[in-house]
C-alpha cells in the first residue's frame, strides 16, 4: 500500500488552458435542443468557464481531503479511496463507480457514511472506494482480460488485503456489474446494494405487462434506438475513439456532459442537478489522467456482462431512482437477485450518490443494517 495524493502538474494545466483556447468549434446543431447532441452554445460556454474560472487547485484539494493509496493487483495499479470511520466496529463497505464517472461522484457521501451525524456506530462504515481498472488514478491495463469478473475478483484481494473479512460491495452503471458480480462470487462479501440492477422483462411481463412494467419497455426501446451509440462505440472500437478525447479537452467534455444531461434527474439541463464545478471535476479526472480509450475499453471487455443473468444468493438491496437510464421493475430484477430490500426512490437519476447524496446514504444504511 502507497499513499497516494492528487497532484496535477501545472504543465499539464497550462496545456489544458491553451488547448481550449485553439479549440477547432464545429458549426451549430440544425434542432434547438439536445437531439443530436450537447448544443455549440452551451459547449463553448461550459469550455469557456473551464479555462477562465474553474479553479482545480481548489477541487484537487477537496478531493485530497480523503485518504488516498495506490496498490498493486495482478501487475497494475489500483488507486483507491480508504476512508476509515472513527468507530473501530464500523461495517466496511466498497463502492464503485461506472463510466462516465470517477470517484468525484462518491465525495458528498464518503463523509456521512463513515462519519453519521447520528454518532452511532452501528451506522457507520468503513468506505473503500476504487478507481476502476484504465480510469481515474489506477492504471491502464496493458493486456486484455481486465473485464468484471476480474475487477470483482481484484476488489475482493483489495478488501481482504486492506483486513476486512467481511463486508458489503455498493454500485451503479458498471459499478453495479462489479457488484452484481461480487455477489454471485461470494466469498468474504456478505451482501450487495445496487442502484441500477441487472435485469430483463420476464416472459410474464412481456405477455401482460403492468403499467410500470409498458413504461419500462418504452424506456428501453427508446434508448436502444437513440441512446446506445456511445457504447456500441466503445464497445467495438475504443482505441480509434480515444484518439479524439485524449487529444481535445472539449472532445472529452461533451463526450461526458453529454451523458449527465441524459441520465441525471436534471429537468433538460445537467446544471439543473450539478454545479458547474462539479461536472468540470469529473471530466478533469478524465483529462489529466488521460483515460478517454482506457476506460471505454471496459466496453469492449465486458458489454455482454448486461445479458448475464446468473442468481445472486447475497442478500440483495436496490435503490430504484425514477430517472435511471435502464430502470428495471422489481419483477425484472427478482430472477437475478435475493432482494430483500427495494425502495422506489421520489427523485434522482442515475448518477445516485452524485445527485441525491442523502437519499443514497439512508438507503445504504437501512439496507446493510439488515445484516450487520
Amino acid at each position: 500500500m502507497k499513499p497516494f495524493r492528487i497532484d496535477v502538474p501545472d504543465d499539464v494545466l497550462q496545456d489544458l488552458r491553451s488547448r481550449l483556447a485553439r479549440t477547432r468549434w464545429p458549426e451549430a446543431e440544425c434542432v434547438d435542443d439536445w437531439s443530436q447532441g450537447i448544443p455549440l452554445a452551451y459547449t463553448r460556454e461550459l469550455a469557456g468557464y473551464w479555462a477562465n474560472d474553474y479553479d482545480w487547485r481548489s477541487r484537487e484539494a477537496a478531493l485530497n481531503r480523503f485518504d488516498q493509496f495506490v496498490t498493486d493487483i495482478d501487475g497494475l495499479d489500483i488507486h483507491f479511496i480508504h476512508q476509515r470511520s472513527p468507530h473501530d466496529n464500523a461495517f466496511p463497505l466498497v463502492i464503485t463507480h461506472g463510466w462516465p464517472g470517477s470517484i468525484v461522484e462518491f465525495h458528498k457521501v464518503i463523509e456521512p457514511l463513515t462519519n453519521p451525524a447520528s454518532g452511532r456506530a452501528e451506522d457507520a462504515f468503513h468506505v473503500v472506494c476504487p478507481s476502476l481498472p484504465g480510469y481515474g488514478f489506477s492504471g491502464k491495463p496493458t493486456r486484455t482480460g481486465w473485464g468484471v469478473e476480474k475487477i470483482a475478483s481484484a476488489w475482493e484481494t483489495l478488501m481482504l488485503r486492506l483486513g476486512y473479512e467481511r463486508y458489503g460491495a455498493q454500485g451503479g452503471d458498471w459499478g453495479a456489474a462489479v457488484t452484481t458480480q461480487m455477489g454471485r462470487n461470494g466469498g468474504h462479501c456478505a451482501a450487495i446494494h445496487v442502484n441500477m440492477p441487472i435485469g430483463r422483462p420476464t416472459p410474464e411481463a412481456l405477455k401482460d405487462p403492468t403499467a410500470e412494467e409498458q413504461r419500462a419497455l418504452a424506456a428501453l426501446a427508446d434508448h436502444r434506438k437513440w441512446g446506445t451509440g456511445y457504447s456500441k462505440q466503445q464497445s467495438t472500437r475504443p482505441q480509434t475513439l480515444g484518439y479524439g478525447l485524449v487529444d481535445s479537452p472539449v472532445g472529452q467534455l461533451a463526450w461526458i456532459v453529454e451523458k449527465f444531461w441524459a441520465w441525471a434527474d436534471c429537468d433538460g439541463h445537467p446544471e439543473n442537478a450539478f454545479s458547474r464545478d462539479e461536472l468540470l471535476d469529473n471530466v478533469m479526472v478524465y483529462w489529466v489522467t488521460g483515460t478517454g480509450a482506457s476506460s471505454a475499453r471496459l466496453y469492449w471487455e465486458s458489454f455482454n456482462v448486461w445479458g448475464q443473468l446468473d442468481r445472486v444468493d447475497l442478500p440483495t438491496g436496490v435503490a430504484a431512482f425514477p430517472k435511471e437510464l435502464l430502470k428495471a421493475p422489481r419483477r425484472w430484477c427478482e430472477p437475478v437477485y435475493n432482494i430483500t430490500h427495494w425502495t422506489d426512490m421520489p427523485r434522482g437519476g442515475h448518477f445516485a450518490a452524485f445527485e441525491q447524496p442523502e437519499l443514497f446514504v439512508d438507503d445504504v444504511r437501512a439496507f446493510f443494517a439488515t445484516i450487520r
